[in-house]
């Protein structure tokens, strides 16, 4: 009995939620898209669809087990590698509810509190814990963007769409010191500390998301409006998009797990922020330039979605729970 106990068995670990995340990052790009008259809605809508699937049959597994584990929540929460994953519950949440306002205006609006309300209330405990519990420097992530950063930002693009100007400024900035604190500290570590372990190296990606979430949460707030912020933004987007092209040879040796999930909702950011910019350049060919935007990010959320399929049929991409 104690053999059989021991061995490892698979779960629903909250990095699991990327891939919601991702879905309605794609989601989201569609539905920019089809704002600006370059693709249909319908494509948005069915992959909201699609990831509200994914995300509900995560949230009911995950919801159930974690109980059972050693610890329980409080555990979870405080987890150095996957406890700020946990905040994508809230924040897939926000994006869904963003995603129901173009058809139900109430019940997206009421929906997106809920959502924000959890999203912020859990970056402040997670912020407060590792005050009050420290950090592990060798073990700090992109992932820790994701509360207060990826939250905060997505909640301020929210708050605007649902008519609430005042919530959208203050979550601009809750987000957007939450991004200049913590993602200094990453940078930190990751020029002056040892690489971060191979599992690890996929969420590098997600440091291509904050500058472009932060460009399209100051739209959002400043009603479009173009101006030195957010050219400045579109430079910062720039770098942090270079940055990933130099890190395609870190990423080509990696093998294929539940990680790589970590790159579709950065990627789908930058290619949303970038469809802005060829509207508002209008260059030749725009409607090209847009389409090649769009079937990119769709092509790469679509091999995920292919890999993740294969895997499961091999039983090797549930993470093994000890």
């Amino acid at each position: 009995m104690n053999a059989r106990t021991s061995e490892p068995r698979v779960g629903v670990t909250p990095n699991l939620f990327g891939i919601a995340y991702g879905l309605t990052g794609l989601a989201g790009c569609w539905g920019y898209a089809a704002m600006l008259q370059f693709a249909p809605a319908l494509v948005s809508d069915i992959l909201c669809i699609v990831a509200a699937a994914v995300w509900l049959t995560l949230l009911i597994s995950y919801a159930t087990q974690v109980p059972r584990r050693p610890g329980g929540w409080t555990a979870e929460l405080a987890d150095p590698v996957l406890g700020p994953f946990v905040s994508l519950i809230p924040i897939v949440g926000m994006l869904l509810s963003i995603g129901l306002m173009r058809h139900d205006p109430a019940v997206g609006r009421w929906l997106f509190g809920v959502f924000v309300t959890v999203t912020v209330v859990l970056a402040g405990w997670m912020a407060g814990q590792w005050i009050a519990g420290g950090l592990d420097m060798e073990k700090l992530h992109p992932g820790y963007v994701l509360p207060a950063v990826a939250g905060g930002l997505i909640a301020t693009i929210g708050a605007a769409l649902a008519g609430w100007p005042g919530l959208a400024r203050v979550f601009f900035g809750f987000g957007l010191v939450s991004w200049l604190i913590i993602e200094s500290m990453i940078v930190a570590r990751l020029y002056f500390r040892p690489p971060l372990p191979a599992q690890l190296q996929p969420t590098l990606a997600i440091l291509a998301a904050p500058p472009a979430l932060a460009g399209l949460a100051y739209l959002a707030i400043s009603h479009g409006k173009v101006d030195a912020v957010a050219f400045g933004l579109a430079g910062y987007a720039l770098l942090a998009s270079l940055i990933q092209l130099r890190l395609i040879g870190v990423y080509r040796h990696l093998r294929f797990t539940s990680a790589f999930w970590a790159y579709a909702f950065p990627y789908a950011a930058v290619a949303t922020f970038a469809l802005h910019w060829i509207a508002y350049g209008h260059p030749p060919g725009t409607r090209i330039w847009a389409w090649v935007v769009i079937l990119a990010i769709t092509a790469l959320v679509g091999a995920l979605v292919a890999e993740t399929t294969a895997a499961l049929a091999r039983h090797r991409f549930l993470p093994q729970l000890r």
